[in-house]
């Protein structure tokens, strides 16, 4: 495993301050889900759709792909925001680039194992900073965060970090997720307060 990758400074592309507006820090990790934490074990991860090679990873395959420990923020939709979080897992353009995304591909929707879905349009996915997470400061990634496996997200609200991830779907036109179709705002900008539609 390589050093920690810092990416807690990516909000000067998004705001002047590291703490979005409507946000208050805490030191605390509240857990938050659509029904309550699933027993899960050790997923199998499909990616499928606009791809040029559909895979269905075993756990301990989507463990072997490349990963990397980064440093991120993390800001829910409900007004808290934790900062310098130590995420472990696969970015999603290794991710990508091990199923070859396709041309038409524009949008992407992440499915959770409790039935638990939501989307972000593809250019906001491939970024390093998005990741498939299974390891939380040093540890495997509690059940309550969404382990084994989750989505994470520093530069949208965590609604679209999907936990207990099961799938990941390359569209070819957006659809609209869980919280989504309910109103929720589909591109989450915390800094520009995006939270509903």
């Amino acid at each position: 495993m390589s050093d920690i990758v810092d990416v807690t400074d990516l909000y000067h592309e998004f705001g002047e301050e590291r703490l979005p507006p409507g946000q208050r820090e805490t030191s605390a990790f509240p857990v938050l889900s659509k029904s309550g934490t699933p027993s899960v074990a050790e997923p199998d991860v499909e990616v499928w759709g606009a791809v040029e090679e559909p895979t269905t990873f075993s756990f301990d395959e989507f463990h072997d792909l490349p990963s990397e420990t980064q440093r991120q923020d993390f800001h829910c939709v409900t007004g808290w925001s934790k900062f310098d979080c130590e995420f472990t897992g696969v970015t999603f353009p290794t991710l990508a680039e091990a199923v070859g995304v396709t041309d038409d591909a524009v949008h992407v929707m992440f499915h959770a194992a409790d039935g638990y879905t939501t989307d972000l349009p593809l250019e906001a996915c491939m970024r390093r900073e998005t990741m498939l997470a299974w390891g939380f400061d040093g540890e495997p990634l509690s059940a309550d965060h969404g382990g084994p496996l989750r989505v994470v997200t520093p530069h949208r609200y965590a609604y679209k970090g999907a936990k207990w991830v099961t799938g990941v779907e390359f569209l070819t036109e957006p659809e609209r997720g869980y919280w989504e179709q309910r109103g929720y705002s589909v591109t989450a900008d915390p800094w520009a307060e995006e939270r509903y539609a």
